[in-house]
């Protein structure tokens, strides 16, 4: 039966007691941790991919995913708050729909967090590359800084899988630590965009707003005149790409069994880092398009260091290598965190019985789940070393937008099978919030490309495989253990 072996919010709750994390992290860790997760890839180098899909358009796709991404993280809250601990949507849907289902959202996450972290190292690479080359006035070649399915094709991209492997590590020493480095990180980027809009919002020319939106709202293929490939264009496909830009805050949730207070905690860290990043967004959009323009096919939409060109452009290289640099620095702790929130969600379904059991050990010295970190490591630097960022980024948004499709309806569904529990943070309005929520999440999964689409179900019939040939026998709550 598909909605069989409900695990109820009892027994989640005592499973975490009987083998918890250590809990370390305040409010503000955690909205630096929400911040440090969000702001990173997205911001600082796929508004050159929003750009070439939408144009100028590219601020209303800003919005329609910051709406969406608003209406998720209230849900979030909601069941974060009811249940604080780590899984995530996961943890979630076990309590509402099932194992199965709970699988399938889990499996997902894979998507979400360890590709999410694949397309930043990506990212990061791409500016790294450039600040060297800036500096050092040298040419590098493609060979050792592209993978084999860019646009421009190399062997490998050495230095995103470095970085991803430098996160791994020090992801295994622990959470405290790897918080406080993050905390820092977030400081340096939220200067750098800040310095950002300080120089790009009064060089805004309204002449490079025109034509606004020259490849219409809905998503729909063409040929890029460019690479001569086929690529999905239009305001709703360029909102399903930046997305990604949001993607993170939910990595908050995770950190529930790490939090002191998480019923009052979790939700301030969910919204608050959500809200701060939507406002810094928005400012960042109109300066990039009100500075150099933002035409498909344009400078700025071929750039893989796209604030810094925009600062290039206007007079300010001084400024363009000092935001390259403090990218090069910061982005990391986007890649922490989403690592962080993979390794916390595979912890939990190795606790529940559907992974390995060694998935779930924890280091005897630095108390970090460090199997599972390794294995998240391996992960991440092997995708970031073959696949380009657009790809990494669109195929990490399949698995979000599924996962916020399901917390959603598990809190209209919670709110009917057990509406006497205690709920520290309620979703306002829920019967219009949720509803809205899990539209926007099944609109801008549709208007990702087909490619991107088939990707997910691939992965999601592999994950099938998997569940019912090994999860499906040892499941805690399949033997009764629950």
């Amino acid at each position: 039966m598909i909605f069989g072996r409900v695990k109820p919010l009892d027994a989640i709750l005592a499973t975490a007691e009987k083998k918890s994390l250590t809990r370390t992290l305040g409010a503000f860790q955690l909205t630096m941790l929400g911040i440090g997760a969000i702001i990173g890839t997205g911001i600082f180098v796929l508004t050159a991919e929003a750009a070439n899909k939408a144009g100028p358009a590219m601020m209303i796709s800003f919005v329609i995913a910051a709406v969406v991404c608003g209406l998720a993280a209230l849900c979030y809250s909601e069941l974060a708050s009811m249940v604080p601990v780590s899984g995530s949507a996961y943890t979630y849907s076990y309590a509402t729909f099932g194992e199965i289902i709970a699988w399938i959202v889990g499996w997902a996450l894979v998507l979400e967090y360890a590709i999410a972290a694949s397309a930043v190292s990506v990212g990061w690479s791409g500016y790294m590359v450039g600040l060297v080359e800036n500096i050092f006035a040298i040419e590098v070649g493609n060979d050792f800084v592209a993978g084999p399915f860019d646009a421009n094709p190399g062997i490998i991209n050495v230095p995103a899988m470095l970085i991803a492997l430098l996160c791994m590590a020090l992801l295994l020493i622990g959470t405290k630590e790897s918080a406080r480095f993050n905390a820092i990180l977030v400081a340096i980027k939220v200067s750098a965009l800040m310095l950002f809009l300080v120089l790009a919002l009064p060089a805004m020319n309204a002449e490079n707003f025109q034509p606004f939106s020259p490849n219409g709202f809905f998503a729909k293929e063409v040929v890029d005149p460019i690479t001569n490939n086929m690529v999905t264009v239009g305001v709703a496909a360029a909102a399903a790409s930046i997305f990604f830009a949001y993607v993170g805050f939910d990595a908050v949730s995770t950190a529930a069994e790490e939090t002191i207070n998480p019923q009052r905690n979790i939700p301030i860290g969910l919204i608050g880092s959500l809200a701060i990043c939507t406002i810094i967004y928005m400012l960042v959009a109109a300066g990039a398009t009100g500075a150099v323009g933002a035409q498909p096919g344009g400078e700025l939409s071929q750039s893989k260091e796209a604030l810094a060109f925009v600062l290039n452009e206007i007079g300010h290289g001084w400024a363009g290598k000092l935001v390259a640099i403090s990218a090069a620095i910061a982005l990391p702790s986007v890649i922490l965190m989403m690592m962080f929130g993979q390794t916390r969600i595979f912890f939990v379904m190795a606790r529940d019985g559907l992974l390995p059991d060694v998935f779930s050990k924890l280091h005897p010295k630095y108390g970090t789940p460090h199997v599972v970190t390794l294995c998240t490591g391996i992960f991440v630097a092997l995708f970031a070393a073959l696949f380009p960022v657009g790809k990494l980024a669109d195929i990490s948004n399949s698995g979000t937008l599924f996962a916020f499709f399901t917390v959603a309806v598990g809190v209209m569904i919670l709110r009917r099978t057990n509406p006497d529990r205690p709920r520290p943070f309620r979703t306002p309005l829920y019967f219009l919030v949720c509803p809205l929520a899990a539209a926007g999440c099944v609109f801008l999964f549709f208007q990702l490309s087909g490619y991107t689409e088939l990707m997910f179900l691939g992965w999601t019939t592999i994950g099938l495989v998997v569940y019912f040939l090994y999860s499906r026998r040892r499941s805690h709550v399949g033997q009764g253990i629950a």
